[in-house]
């Protein structure tokens, strides 16, 4: 008597998923813009005011409105579909990519007014593709298992991203204007969501805006049970925004060379690929609402740890440490808020959860900023790994209050064994 062979869950399994290849390919060709531009456009804006305060000024508008109408744009998708609101928010978002290229091509060319709202156009105009990729990996995986593979291969693949981009750059602005970076980006942009789009998942993926209306939820009804994973996802980024200043405090406050701040970082990155791979292929038997804490709390202790590094070997190593953390917190942060949106309410789920590690980071470097000039960098790494922890305890009570609630009011939860999908 024959029966049918198990596939176990798998990195290829998740690859060999009908379509999957072809649309995550499209989807990072798409996302790989995201490590382009930001540096691009920093250096063309300086290069053509000649001004660093009128770049960072045009740049905290660019990074503003992309990171925090991010919801508001992932609504769109969610509401229409992504075919019908992807394509129009990449073309608007490649058409102001060209113009911005056009002013800051030749030297004082253009006023501060005209970049600073080109600038914020293109962001308030970037389109959400990691989100919606995201919300993707649900529809396609066949199981919560799967899922977890797929949401931590999109998280190291998106790490490789913000890591090659800024390398492209580099070689870029070494024979040419760094304006063709922005050229770059716009082109990969557009390329990317034109194939994303144009796969056959995505095209068969209808609105949820007729879901939700024959529901009766509210928008707060679907996006209900997204808390935790958004505070932990804060903490996260928080840590991350305060480290990259820390670390460079720590290099210079030591006499080592600028290149030393690269190399410790690359230590977190790496840690973080290595953890993120990790956590996709391991068989955890304790809930994603039970490893978020634990993680988050990981990340923490590993920063109190950097704090009492005594050199430049230390501090990386205490940096890979702390770096196995962040991909898998991230991650599972991403999969709770899936799990627990309304099925129509997804993408909006998932750009809140990334929202919140931008917005963290923002807030990380400035926080950072300020307590470099007070305290030592050691106790400025104890202070980050102290919130990051205050965080952790936030998502675990939450984890707890949870658990007591009553079941009719649970969208969707992540049991011991496994998940239950609202239908």
């Amino acid at each position: 008597m024959s029966s049918t062979p198990v596939v176990r869950p798998s990195y290829a399994a998740v690859l060999r998923i009908p379509y999957a290849r072809r649309t995550f390919a499209a989807a990072l060709l798409g996302r790989l813009s995201y490590g382009i531009v930001p540096l691009s456009v920093m250096l063309a804006v300086t290069r053509a005011s000649g001004s660093y305060a009128v770049a960072g000024v045009v740049m905290a508008l660019f990074s503003g409105t992309s990171v925090f109408l991010s919801p508001a744009r992932a609504a769109l998708i969610d509401r229409h579909g992504p075919r019908r609101a992807l394509v129009p928010m990449a073309a608007a978002y490649t058409a102001l990519l060209g113009l911005l290229t056009v002013t800051v091509w030749h030297p004082g060319a253009a006023s501060p007014l005209v970049l600073g709202t080109v600038t914020a156009a293109a962001g308030a105009c970037t389109p959400p593709l990691g989100p919606t990729m995201r919300a993707l990996w649900g529809r396609l995986a066949a199981d919560r298992a799967l899922v977890q593979r797929a949401y931590s291969l999109d998280a190291v693949a998106e790490e490789l991203l913000f890591v090659s981009g800024p390398l492209l750059v580099g070689v870029v602005v070494g024979f040419a204007p760094p304006a063709l970076g922005i050229v770059v980006g716009a082109v990969l942009i557009a390329a990317g969501t034109a194939g994303f789009v144009a796969s056959p998942p995505v095209r068969d993926l209808a609105p949820g805006h007729a879901k939700a209306r024959a529901r009766g939820k509210s928008r707060r009804r679907v996006l209900r049970g997204i808390g935790r994973p958004v505070i932990a996802a804060a903490g996260v980024g928080l840590a991350l925004g305060a480290v990259e200043l820390l670390v460079v405090a720590f290099v210079e406050g030591r006499g080592h060379g600028s290149d030393s701040v690269a190399w410790v970082l690359a230590a977190m990155s790496a840690g973080s690929a290595v953890g993120g791979l990790a956590n996709g292929a391991f068989a955890w038997r304790i809930s994603a609402g039970l490893r978020l804490p634990l993680l988050a709390a990981g990340l923490g202790t590993a920063l109190l740890g950097a704090g009492l590094a005594p050199g430049l070997g230390t501090l990386a190593s205490a940096m890979a440490v702390a770096g196995l953390f962040v991909a898998p917190a991230i991650t599972t942060a991403y999969l709770i808020a899936d799990e627990a949106a309304a099925p129509e309410a997804r993408v909006q789920a998932g750009a809140w959860v990334n929202t919140a590690v931008n917005a963290g980071g923002t807030a990380g470097t400035a926080a950072a900023g300020l307590l470099v000039g007070r305290l030592s960098t050691g106790w400025c790494f104890a202070v980050t790994g102290a919130v990051t922890l205050l965080a952790a305890v936030a998502v675990a009570r939450g984890a707890t209050r949870d658990r007591g609630a009553p079941e009719e009011d649970t969208v969707g939860e992540v049991g011991d064994g496994g998940a239950v999908r609202a239908a």
